[in-house]
């Protein structure tokens, strides 16, 4: 189905195109008819899942894929766990997808709406120490490239390109199909409390490593971590779940709308910023529960921020967090968003922010009413003086020149994206500016 391109605006509000047309195809074939369309009249084409990246990596000048439509399970899942996705299937629904056959994706983020081609595609990690994101999971795809071409991609067939097309920034070809590596159903044991960010910075190496699943909040303006320590069990564990009347006031009418009204209010005067976190931080009670790992991984967002976001040496988060903390006190800023930090394993992907190095995530935020400039800026360049390397959906201004220094397969990558997509058709201004022209 083909429609005349209406504005289209991405979840921050930071990003925004009228493309041509929008076409919004239902099969594989179909979107390689579109790819093929375009190519043969030489206009841009460009995917786009749910829009929560805060850059312009799927902002269509030319025709814009909307992959709504293109979603769902492909057959049963193999003998070893391996499911294949159609592309625009939202991560939220893939959990009730494996529920009949005992399945769960071995990893999550915190944020459920994007598409799974999105996501990967991306770099979307969630956290863990001994775990990778989720690109790490993916062992194949069913891509379209520039020529127009079906192009089958796992460990059997054409593996050489898998590390580059797994993470691939929607710069190699369209996505039309995700092999996941699932494991076993299992439950999270979830402890969230609030301690001393001292303690917390001073063992962090430790508590990052003896956990399945660790990260924290840290209010600005506070001496306080809001820490998320999560156990895995096996799927025949006892559930222990929150209530529902306390999930929801705790993550819909505290975390969402009292929040909300917080940044508003902190908006028209920001001397009380410090004061409501402060609040904030001693309202925050500890809780503990057990439930299906998709309930514990994935929160509910409903107040929408900027955020920008960076990779570096585990080892290097307590110092970057001082330095963070020490900026902020010296310039007087008034930051009503906490900065989160969360972990990931090593992994091999070639354009992966967790590749060959174990992975400390910082990131920070801004409500969307305010601007975020002069605070990304300052914090941007003590990421960058400790190994940083940005996420790719969220916010920065490196360019191809910086992310080469960061990435050994870099000019590998490049490589392939002359052999699958030689005439450009899927680039835009973003992708131009962080892998050159």
């Amino acid at each position: 189905m083909t429609a005349t391109g209406a504005v289209w605006r991405n979840w921050a509000r930071t990003e925004q195109a009228r493309p041509l047309r929008v076409e919004r195809p239902r099969t594989t074939a179909a979107v390689q008819r579109a790819v093929r369309a375009a190519g043969g009249s030489g206009i841009p084409i460009k995917a786009v899942g749910s829009g929560h990246s805060f850059t312009g990596i799927a902002v269509a000048t030319g025709v814009q894929l909307a992959l709504d439509d293109l979603t769902g399970l492909i057959d049963r899942p193999t003998a070893d766990g391996r499911a294949s996705f159609y592309a625009g299937t939202r991560l939220r629904d893939i959990p009730r997808l494996l529920a009949p056959f005992g399945l769960a994706m071995n990893n999550l983020g915190d944020i459920d709406g994007q598409s799974i081609s999105g996501a990967i595609s991306t770099g979307t990690h969630g956290t863990g120490a001994p775990y990778g994101g989720l690109a790490d999971q993916v062992r194949g795809v069913t891509i379209i490239t520039g020529d127009g071409e079906l192009l089958h991609i796992d460990e059997d067939d054409n593996a050489d390109l898998l590390p580059a097309v797994a993470l691939g920034l929607g710069a190699l070809g369209i996505l039309a199909e995700v092999t996941i590596a699932c494991v076993p159903r299992f439950l999270l044991e979830s402890v969230e409390q609030a301690e001393p960010l001292a303690d917390v910075l001073d063992s962090l190496a430790e508590r990052a490593a003896s956990a399945d699943h660790f990260e924290f909040f840290w209010f600005p303006h506070t001496a306080t971590a809001l820490t998320k320590t999560n156990t895995r069990l096996p799927g025949s564990a006892a559930r222990k779940p929150l209530p529902f009347a306390k999930r929801w006031v705790d993550e819909s009418l505290m975390a969402n709308g009292v929040y909300r009204a917080t940044c508003f209010v902190g908006t028209i005067l920001p001397p009380v910023i410090p004061v409501l976190n402060r609040l904030a931080a001693k309202a925050a009670r500890r809780r503990r529960f057990t439930d299906v790992s998709h309930r514990v991984f994935s929160t509910k967002r409903t107040v929408r921020f900027r955020e920008m976001e960076y990779a570096l040496p585990a080892e290097n988060v307590p110092t970057v967090i001082r330095e963070i903390e020490a900026l902020i006190a010296q310039r007087r800023w008034r930051i009503s968003f906490p900065i989160e930090v969360r972990f990931a394993a090593a992994d091999s992907l070639w354009l992966s922010t967790a590749y060959g190095r174990d992975t400390g995530y910082v990131a920070v935020h801004r409500y969307i009413h305010e601007n975020p400039a002069r605070y990304f800026a300052a914090v941007e360049a003590i990421l960058i003086e400790h190994g940083g390397r940005p996420h790719w959906g969220k916010m920065h201004t490196l360019g191809a020149g910086d992310l080469r220094a960061l990435y050994p397969r870099f000019d590998d990558f490049l490589a392939v994206r002359d052999r699958l997509d030689p005439r450009r058709l899927f680039s835009n201004p973003y992708l131009t500016r962080v892998l050159g022209p």
